[in-house]
Formats: structure tokens, C-alpha cells, sequence
């Protein structure tokens, strides 16, 4: 046998360790080839699944593995069902809430202490008694007459009651003929008409050289007092309580005069101190003298200084009609001599008595009056209160001191400027720094801005600037009242609200600039009866109200106040108004929203709407739904 060296043996392995690098080398482009030429040929499935790396590298071993490995978790409770957006439905209330005033319920006031009318004051459902309905208008119900028409005449169905005519029927407040509600502007103190009885009082305080802008009537009747003196460019808020004279406010809101649901009991006025330039009563029925004069201090506080009180009617002139007026010569001349006592205690001087007609000036300031207290020991003056809260607030039987001044010829607070420079003139609150964060050019720039905003509006909504098309507006949250500024020229009225949530509280400038407003919570109802303003303005509301109550009820209560055909413009957030439209589409609201004024990029979206015709069902019809006429 032979025996190999042991050189040869490494030699040999070498040389077969070359001989089968080289095979592999020729037959691995010769596969690859192969593979190509048969994969283009679609002879070989190709996995689209593949990873990256297998797609690159080509030559790498297939995975062969095919196990899906599973990382989740195999004990978990169940996912909660995915939240469906609420779906609105507000469908019509019954016919018996046509005249629905939420917050003057007739039978939740008979709740309350009857002593000093406390039962006729507000008194607001809780959140679980609000209706998530929508107030019908009455059956046969048409769309007001324009101003000035409608300061004479109304549609019966609208306002169907006819106490007034019966039990007003010598005094000419209102009349029926046929369809219609005549108002001939008559009252129990002036037979002869409004007009006349104004003309009267213009004798003896001047009513035409534009110091007197504002006015209060208490107790208003069917408003014919502020009505007329709406052509003497004298703007007038109207109150009277709801109670046993049927719809005195809805009458006067139906003829396009500006007029709240209100009384003088024992809470203030929604209304900051130095107001009105003057202040009526004309046989109003309030105990002036009584409860420590506190209903005169509450008159005191929301006069401007050097303004006027009237009074006409019992007491005044009782010595020649106490025995028209079924009371005796003793009680008459009591009241009086109370009344007189009062007023000399808050400082007024009494400028003219003449036959029924008594005007008192409240001072200028009260250098003087602080001088008497020595003598008038009552009223004390008021320490550590704010003079302008009055949402809930309590009267005292205290005086509210007027802004301290150098001189005895100074106006306290500073003058103003008469009608109608006075809308545009700086308000003497801010030209005073009252207010933080207000300047005159922050005012100034405001009035230029809703000036243009307004503007827009109109070329929008082409009702707007349509003239007459609308009457009676509200503009929801005011600030500093531009939006009724810029509509001043046009034959409408603003009431605007400053809600008691506001940052700042400006409704004392809106006063300041001759235009009038209230106070209003906006989680609650409003004064007002359904079916009152033409056209509602709301500035970022939605956004106040946010965290505060819910936005379908602010929805609800714009529904009740809101007429039928009646417009709405909403600024807000885009993704607030988009909720908003939302809910409107489902009550009956015919809605877009179109991009800010100035720029499609700003968040900040306008809705406009209009409200459909609706009413209650004929009579006959009962469980037959609504009418809807479009």
C-alpha cells in the first residue's frame, strides 16, 4: 500500500477548495439568470408582501418561518362604544306656552311673599323646569307692521286680548277693529293723547335741545308715553310687572316701542347708577312715600345727575280731583307731604308744580347734600357699595353718593354732551379711567370697527339693509354698545345686554352714549314675552357661556324671543358656531356661516339665520302638529 506524503495532502485540499469556489462563482449568476428570464416570463409567484431586505437582497435564503408572533394582550376589559354625537330634537310646545315667560310664571309667583309685590318680581325655573320646546306663535299669526305704522296699530291675532279695551275703554289705550289693535296714544293722565300730555311737560323742562337722551317709564301702560317720545329723539325703556293688566309690555313690544317685563319692589333695576336723564310716573300705582322713601332712593340712584323726575296723578293736585279719585282729602295730602319729605331728603328740588303734573331736578352733585345730613338724618349715605350691581341685588334704604367733585358748579362723574354729539363723544366713565383697560382710543377704534362689521352685515343680510324690514333688535353681549351705534341712522331700536358675566362691566357708557340696555344673565330667561325682537345680535356669547350653562338652552330661550322670520347673527369660534348649526337645523332655522369680515383665515366664523313662519295649530285641530307655512 502506498503511502502519501504528507506534503501532497494540503496541496490536494487546496486545490479542491478552488476547484469548488469556482463552481459556485460561474452557477450562481447562471441561477440568477435563470430566475430572471422565468420570473419575467411569470413563471415564478412573487410575494408583494416581502420585506425590504428580502426585495434588495435577492441572493438571501427565504424565510421559511411563517409564525406570527402576538404582543397583545389577551386578558383587557372591552372598548367602550364609540360616542355618537347627540341628536337634537326640540319639537313645539303646547299652544298653552304661546305667551310663555319663563322667569314672570303666574303660578310660580304665587309661591312667594305677596308683601311689597315680591311674587311679581323675577323668579326663574330651575335647570330641570326649563322647556326643551319651542314656543308657538299663536294661530293666525302676522308679521307686525313696519315703523311707524305699528306705533297705532297691531294685529289682534298676534297679541289676542282684549281686557285692556274693556277696562281702558274711556281712557283710549287700545281698541279693537276687527283684525286689528288700534293704540290712539291715549292714558289715565292724558286724555288727550300722549303727544299733548309730552307737549305739556315740554313747557316746563326743555325736552328739544338733545340733555335729555334717556328716559325710564315705571309702570308704562301700554307704553304710549316712550312711544311718542320716540319722534322727539328721546328713547325710553318701559316697564310694568305682568299682572292683572293683560300683555301691557307685549303690547308695547308688538308696536315696536322698547319695554321690559319689570317691577319696583324690593330688588334694584337691571339698570347701572346715573342712567336716565328722566324718570315718569304717571298714576303708576307705586307707594313712593312708603318703606323709608326706598322706591324714590332707588329712582335717585339710576338718575344722572341734574336729571328729572315726573310725576303725574295721585297725590299731585289732590285738593281738585281727591273725590274723582274715590280716596279722601287726608290720605291724599298724607301722601303727598310724604313723597315731598322724601325728595327734599335725597337732595331734589322741586322745579314746577302744575295742575297734575310734578317735576323734581336731582343735583348736580352732592357738596350740599352731604351738608344737610345735619339736617336730614335719613337717608344715610351708602359706604362700601357698588353702585352699578343690580342683577339680584337688594335695595337699602341708603343714598348712593354721586362721584366726588372739586367745585359746586361740577357735574359728578363729568358732563356729557348732548343728543346727538353725545353717541360719538368720548363717555365720561372711561374719559375718567373707570373702567380698566378702556381708553378713548380703545372707544374710538371700536366705533370705526363696528361701523364696518355692521357694513358687512348688510351686504350679507340684505334684510338688514332693507329699511323697515326690521324694529326691534338685541344685541345679546353690547360692550360698549358700537353695533346699536352704527345702526343709529336707521329706523330701529337696540336693547342692549351686558351680561352679569362680562369681564368688564360697560352698560354704564352704554347709558353714557344715549342709547339704553339692561343687565341679563344668559342661563336664564329674559324679561320679555315670546315673540319680541326682530332681529338678535350675539358677539361671542356662545363662548362666554361656554363652561356656564348649556348652549341649546341659550338656543331655546333666542327661539322664544326671536319672531317668526326674524333674523339672528352670531360671531363665534368656527367650531362653536358648527355646534350651533347643529342644533338650529333641527328647530326649524334656516342657517349659514359665512367667513370673518376681514379675513377667511381668522377663526372666528359669522352665523347668519333666520327663523321659518310657524304657529299653534288652528283651535279645531287638535293633536294635528304645527303649521309650518314656508
Amino acid at each position: 500500500m502506498a503511502i502519501l506524503s504528507p506534503s501532497y495532502l494540503p496541496f490536494k485540499a487546496k486545490k479542491l477548495n478552488l476547484y469548488r469556489i469556482t463552481v459556485t462563482i460561474i452557477l450562481c449568476p447562471i441561477f440568477y439568470l435563470v430566475g430572471f428570464y422565468q420570473s419575467s416570463r411569470g413563471t415564478i409567484p412573487i410575494n408583494t408582501t416581502t420585506s425590504s431586505s428580502n426585495s434588495v437582497f435577492l441572493c438571501a435564503p427565504p424565510n421559511h418561518n411563517t409564525t406570527t408572533l402576538d404582543f397583545a394582550a389577551h386578558h383587557f376589559a372591552p372598548d367602550p362604544p364609540p360616542q355618537v354625537e347627540r341628536a337634537y330634537h326640540f319639537p313645539p310646545c303646547d299652544p298653552k306656552y304661546s305667551e310663555n315667560t319663563p322667569c314672570e310664571d303666574l303660578e310660580r309667583s304665587l309661591k312667594f311673599d305677596r308683601n311689597r309685590f315680591i311674587y311679581r318680581e323675577r323668579h326663574c325655573p330651575e335647570s330641570h323646569e326649563i322647556l326643551k320646546c319651542r314656543v308657538p306663535a299663536p294661530y293666525g299669526y302676522k308679521v307686525p307692521f313696519r315703523w311707524p305704522e305699528s306705533r297705532e296699530l297691531a294685529w289682534y291675532a298676534n297679541v289676542p286680548h282684549k281686557e285692556l279695551t274693556v277696562e281702558k275703554k274711556n281712557q283710549n289705550w287700545v281698541r279693537v277693529e276687527g283684525e286689528r289693535l288700534r293704540f290712539p296714544g291715549g292714558g289715565t293722565m292724558f286724555p288727550r293723547g300722549a303727544d299733548a300730555y309730552i307737549d305739556d311737560i315740554g313747557k316746563l323742562i326743555n325736552l328739544k335741545d338733545g340733555s335729555i337722551r334717556t328716559a325710564i317709564d315705571t309702570g308704562c301702560g301700554v307704553a304710549s308715553w316712550g312711544a311718542f317720545l320716540l319722534s322727539r329723539n328721546i328713547l325710553t325703556v318701559s316697564f310694568a310687572p305682568r299682572d292683572t293688566h293683560v300683555s301691557q309690555v307685549q303690547f308695547a313690544l308688538e308696536r315696536g316701542v322698547p319695554a321690559l317685563i319689570g317691577i319696583i319692589a324690593s330688588i334694584r333695576l337691571p339698570y347701572p347708577s346715573r342712567s336716565f336723564d328722566m324718570a315718569h310716573c304717571s298714576r303708576c300705582l307705586i307707594p313712593w312715600g312708603q318703606y323709608d322713601g326706598q322706591y324714590m332712593i332707588e329712582v335717585d340712584r339710576i338718575l344722572r345727575p341734574g336729571g328729572y323726575w315726573i310725576l303725574s296723578g295721585p297725590p299731585i293736585n289732590w285738593e281738585n280731583h281727591w273725590k274723582g279719585w274715590n280716596r279722601t282729602r287726608e290720605d291724599l295730602g298724607a301722601e303727598q307731604s310724604q313723597i315731598e319729605k322724601v325728595a327734599k331728603s335725597l337732595c331734589w328740588k322741586k322745579l314746577v308744580q302744575r295742575k297734575e303734573i310734578a317735576i323734581w331736578q336731582k343735583p348736580t352733585n352732592h357738596i350740599h347734600c352731604k351738608m344737610n345730613r345735619k339736617v336730614f338724618k335719613r337717608p344715610l349715605f351708602c359706604k362700601s357699595q357698588n353702585p352699578d350691581m343690580a342683577w339680584y341685588t337688594k335695595m337699602e334704604t341708603c343714598l348712593t353718593p354721586l362721584p366726588e367733585v372739586s367745585n359746586i358748579r361740577d357735574i359728578a362723574g363729568g358732563q356729557l354732551a348732548k343728543w346727538p354729539e353725545r353717541l360719538n363723544a368720548i363717555p365720561p366713565r372711561i374719559r375718567r379711567g373707570s373702567l380698566e383697560g378702556i381708553t378713548a382710543e380703545n372707544f374710538v377704534e371700536d366705533s370705526e370697527l363696528w361701523k364696518k362689521r355692521v357694513a358687512y352685515y348688510k351686504k350679507i343680510d340684505y334684510q338688514l339693509a332693507q329699511t323697515g324690514r326690521y324694529r326691534n333688535l338685541l344685541d345679546m353681549d353690547a360692550h360698549l354698545g358700537g353695533f346699536a351705534a352704527a345702526l343709529v341712522d336707521d329706523p330701529v331700536w337696540v336693547m342692549n345686554v351686558v351680561p352679569v358675566q362680562a369681564k368688564i362691566n360697560t352698560l354704564g357708557v352704554v347709558f353714557e352714549r344715549g342709547l339704553i340696555g339692561t343687565y341679563q344673565n344668559w342661563c336664564e330667561a329674559m324679561s320679555t314675552y315670546p315673540r319680541t325682537y326682530d332681529l338678535i345680535h350675539a358677539d361671542s356669547v356662545f363662548s362666554l357661556y361656554k363652561d356656564r350653562c348649556d348652549m341649546e338652552d341659550i338656543l331655546l330661550e333666542m327661539d322664544r324671543i326671536l319672531r317668526p322670520e326674524g333674523s339672528v347673527i352670531i360671531r363665534d369660534d368656527v367650531d362653536i358656531l358648527l355646534k350651533v348649526k347643529s342644533i338650529i337645523d333641527v328647530m326649524q332655522w334656516d342657517g349659514r356661516i359665512a367667513d370673518h369680515e376681514s379675513s377667511p383665515h381668522r377663526r372666528e366664523k359669522i352665523l347668519f339665520a333666520t327663523k321659518l313662519y310657524w304657529t299653534a295649530p288652528k283651535p279645531d285641530q287638535k293633536n294635528q302638529g304645527r303649521q309650518v307655512v314656508s
